[in-house]
């Protein structure tokens, strides 16, 4: 029941409903008593949750705001965020390098000097390989030697994420002469406001942050290995304020399209978007993408950054078209 007697269900100011969560609304609730007179509050933020616990919204500052049911007054949806064009940040390639592990956090990590050795039961090169940034406090052939041990001790390859400026000088020699194998990757950034303003039927999009089964059912890098998906999960749910965005399919069915957000102060990093089969080429990528967008400007960001392998032409040409420039290229290195 609402503070005037009325079931929430039935108040004509409340337009919003279960159905309405993971979208972003505006709402009034009673926030406290002063005696017998109610206190109103207004909320603007992501509907997080409705159950018989009460009511979440997630506001612009990222913490959840939790109130009973019945302290609801009124409630609408609302457009996106209207995200305003500022300076992007400035990063180097060794910041955004930074920037992106501690949006993809592995499970296990290890210092080696100044490098970091990261793993995660061998989900994503990112996770599964040390960052060799700065002097590992060895000869480098010692020191190539400790992270192949590292790794075959946990039954995975030893991979080296190489970066120039970053890495030693002569990592890349000593890697030569031992005969490691090279894996290019792109870093891409982009203003983050244009982004926020593309995209159709936004409306279609719910937020999370959690990846849920049906979020996982299309993420293509998820295996049957029950360890790997574990290790996955705590992957993707790490990293600061991190979103999941889904398109579900008709009727409650399987996902059209999924993607994931980690804002980290003034940058938005973006990964996982996936669009099912049956759905391609309808502008779902750049919908997701662009409510996404959205959330991590209200939050603060201003640039969005990804990674994409170099083969990957499709999604190129996808970032192409939404604005993304290649800031630099680094290398996964795998040790022989």
């Amino acid at each position: 029941m609402s503070p005037s007697g009325t079931p929430v269900e039935g108040r004509p100011e409340v337009r919003i409903d279960r159905s309405d969560v993971g979208r972003r609304v505006s709402v009034r609730r009673v926030s406290e008593f002063v005696g017998d007179r109610p206190v109103f509050r207004d909320l603007i933020g992501v509907l997080e949750s409705w159950d018989d616990h009460g009511i979440s919204v997630v506001p612009r500052s990222g913490e959840s705001v939790t109130f009973p049911a019945d302290r609801l007054v009124a409630g609408k949806t609302v457009p996106l965020f209207p995200a305003r064009r500022v300076r992007p940040p400035s990063a180097t390639p060794l910041e955004l390098q930074r920037i992106a592990a501690r949006s993809w956090p592995a499970v296990e990590n290890e210092p080696l000097g100044e490098w970091t050795l990261r793993a995660a039961a061998g989900f994503t090169r990112r996770a599964n390989s040390v960052q060799a940034l700065g002097d590992p406090g060895l000869p480098l052939g010692e020191a190539l030697d400790r992270v192949r041990g590292w790794y075959a001790a946990r039954g995975l390859p030893g991979y080296v994420e190489v970066i120039t400026p970053g890495s030693p000088p002569d990592l890349a020699a000593e890697l030569d002469r031992i005969g490691a194998a090279y894996a290019p990757t792109l870093v891409r950034t982009a203003p983050l406001a244009p982004l926020a303003k593309l995209g159709r039927g936004h409306e279609r999009v719910r937020l999370s942050r959690t990846a849920g089964p049906r979020w996982m059912s299309l993420y293509r890098r998820v295996t049957a290995d029950p360890a790997v998906e574990e290790a996955a999960r705590q992957v993707i749910h790490g990293g600061p304020s991190v979103w999941f965005a889904t398109v579900p399919g008709p009727d409650g069915g399987a996902p059209l399209a999924i993607g994931r957000l980690a804002v980290d102060g003034a940058w938005a990093c973006f990964g996982a978007i996936e669009v099912a089969p049956n759905a391609r080429r309808t502008g779902l990528a750049t919908t997701v993408m662009a409510v996404l967008a959205a959330r991590a400007a209200e939050e603060g960001a201003g640039a969005a950054c990804l990674q994409v392998e170099a083969e990957n032409a499709g999604a190129i040409a996808l970032y192409d078209g939404l604005g993304f420039a290649t800031s630099h290229t680094y290398h996964y290195a795998r040790l022989p």
